[in-house]
């Protein structure tokens, strides 16, 4: 019989246990990872239900990875490009969390460290690193081990994440492993928040510029609404405290267009023409914005009490100004001011440029606007005194009038329209003078001085205009007309155009402003064509003056033939007697007439 070999004996206690530890493990594991979704979901769920609000996405983020990798405390930080900032934090003292929020990178410290590439910063026990965040965390929060996870994207640093323990006992591959996880949940946080923010201010800017093109349909020719809507949009998606649309005339500029607190807008509106202190006009005539960070700095350049003023009363500490340019020419420019030392950002900048192109569309639509309406209104006065011309043949107060009434319309004052007959000056059109001035015009003729414009005129000039009267040669060597132009007309800029004919002069025209403003060149030309019109007029009333005293003696001529040949007549067929009394009836009206 073969015996049977006995089987080795098992305690069934030993196994069981060991069965129970093992499916213990495997519980506690799945529980872990369980956590870890469920925290993963939780963080998901708040990036979903926040949609670019990232405060309640980082405060979220930092609590279940503090949770559930067993930290005490610490914080998730953003960096800019430029700045660490402590954006979120758990269990920290707020003046630690103060010094956070102001961190520097000096060299070697975590945060240069993941600056260099660093997949992250595991630090045992900060009691002795010489760097100041880990020093203030170990002397202020009790901290002993921190481990630093960074925030990256496509390589690029955006932040990191900080897990702090309050006694040495380094993190585990997994627990790195899991702060690294809700790091890149925090990365999708951000990304998501970008994309959303570039959108939203996408469509805000889409949205300004429609409204803005609006403006300028719904208000052809007319600069101020226009205005008032880019300093709106500009302001309200920039971040501007105020500023200013401004015209620039070479080294000077002065508002246009200007938003903010009342009380600078009043005094900036009050100055008029302001000299720049600096170079920017150079610089904006090359198409680039003008960009001061702090106008408060000593070491800038020196300010005029008046800009100083206007620096104090709106609290400007940076300075944007983005050029407004035609075809390379300078005009304006858009003025941003903020009253806290954050200069604008590229993007910024970029945005003011953009409204910057909508100004420059608006005034070239105005100016083509005006150019047309002068130009309708031009042929419009030419006409109306070419009609007066014809209705008033040989007459020519009417035309003078008719003519000196469309000078008016220039932004004068008042005008007179002067003949010469070579020898004096009579005023014979006045439109606007003062009582006193018409009197003294009309109460004898006047002879053209040397100095002034008449004998200027006379002397060859295209033109004369003289900008203040009464600082003018012709007043401080007291010629008489001159003198009563200014005390009795209060004439202070004047533009006078000559009447020629074939180089003769015949008179001029002269318009007067009574405070000093030069007249444009297009207002000059116009006063040019309305002196061509005035000649055209002398000379027909002259042929007309010719033709009448042509046909007069023509008739008397045809007369004095027609009665001597009554006078033959008789004297072929009748006697003496006859004769005597046909010629002395053929005579008597003659004589009378002569």
């Amino acid at each position: 019989m073969t015996p049977i070999r006995e089987r080795s004996a098992t305690d069934p206690w030993q196994i069981i246990a060991e069965l129970q530890g093992k499916l213990d493990a495997k519980t506690a594991e799945c529980d872990e990872a369980l956590a870890q979704q469920t925290a993963a979901a939780e963080v998901l769920q708040v990036i979903n239900s926040s949609p670019g609000d990232l405060a309640p996405v980082f405060d979220a983020i930092l609590e279940k990875a503090h949770v559930l990798c067993g930290a005490d405390k610490g914080s998730l930080t953003t960096y800019d490009g430029e700045h660490f900032r402590a954006v979120a934090t758990r269990g920290l003292s707020e003046p630690y969390v103060a010094i956070l929020r102001a961190q520097a990178k000096p060299p070697g410290s975590p945060p240069d460290r993941l600056l260099q590439g660093e997949p992250l910063v595991h630090v045992p026990d900060i009691g002795t690193p010489e760097f100041t965040i880990p020093r203030a965390a170990a002397e202020m929060e009790g901290v002993r081990t921190v481990l630093y996870s960074p925030l990256r994207r496509d390589g690029a640093l955006l932040g990191y994440i900080t897990a702090y323990r309050l006694e040495i006992r380094p993190f585990t591959d997994k627990q790195i492993a899991l702060l690294q996880s809700f790091a890149a949940q925090a990365v999708i946080a951000i990304e998501n928040a970008r994309l959303i923010t570039e959108t939203r201010e996408a469509l805000e800017q889409q949205t300004a510029t429609a409204e803005v093109l609006q403006v300028i349909n719904s208000s052809p020719g007319n600069l101020t609404p226009v205005f008032d809507a880019i300093l709106e949009k500009a302001h309200s998606l920039c971040g501007i405290s105020s500023g200013g649309l401004v015209a620039i005339e070479g080294e000077r500029y002065r508002p246009l267009a200007v938003r903010g607190e009342p009380r600078f807008v009043e005094h900036w509106l009050q100055q008029g023409w302001i000299k720049f202190a600096t170079d920017a006009p150079a610089q904006l005539r090359r198409g680039e914005p003008v960009h001061i960070s702090d106008v408060t700095l000593s070491d800038g350049p020196s300010k005029s009490e008046q800009l100083s003023r206007l620096i104090e009363l709106g609290g400007i500490r940076v300075l944007l100004m983005v050029p407004l340019r035609k075809d390379d020419v300078l005009f304006g420019a858009i003025t941003a001011i903020r009253n806290e030392a954050r200069p604008f950002s590229d993007k910024e900048i970029a945005l003011l440029e953009n409204f910057a192109a909508q100004a420059v569309i608006a005034m070239e639509n105005a100016r083509l606007l005006t150019e047309t309406r002068e130009a309708l209104e031009q042929q419009t006065a030419t006409a109306e005194v070419l009609q007066v011309i014809n209705s008033s043949p040989g007459d020519l107060t009417p035309v003078f009038e008719a003519m000196l009434d469309r000078a008016m319309r220039l932004e004068a004052a008042f005008g007179i329209l002067w003949t010469y007959d070579g020898e004096w000056l009579q005023a014979a059109a006045i439109r606007g003078a003062t009582a006193a001035y018409a009197d003294f015009l009309t109460s004898a003729p006047h002879k053209p001085g040397a100095e002034n414009a008449h004998g200027r005129l006379l002397g060859g000039e295209r033109f004369v205009q003289i900008a203040d009267a009464e600082a003018d040669a012709a007043y401080q060597s007291h010629d008489p007309l001159r003198r009563a132009t200014v005390e009795l007309g209060g004439a202070r800029t004047l533009l006078a155009v000559p009447l020629r004919k074939d180089g003769v002069f015949l008179g001029d025209v002269v318009i007067y402003r009574r405070h000093v403003q030069l007249f444009s060149e297009k207002q000059i030309a116009l006063l040019q064509s309305f002196a061509a019109q005035a000649v055209i007029a002398i000379e027909n009333a002259r042929l007309l003056g010719e033709l009448r005293e042509r046909t007069h003696d023509l008739e008397e001529s045809l007369e004095y033939q027609t009665a001597t040949s009554d006078v033959l007549k008789v004297i072929s067929r009748s006697n003496i007697s006859a004769i005597s009394r046909s010629a002395a009836s053929t005579a008597r009206p003659i004589l009378k007439r002569s």
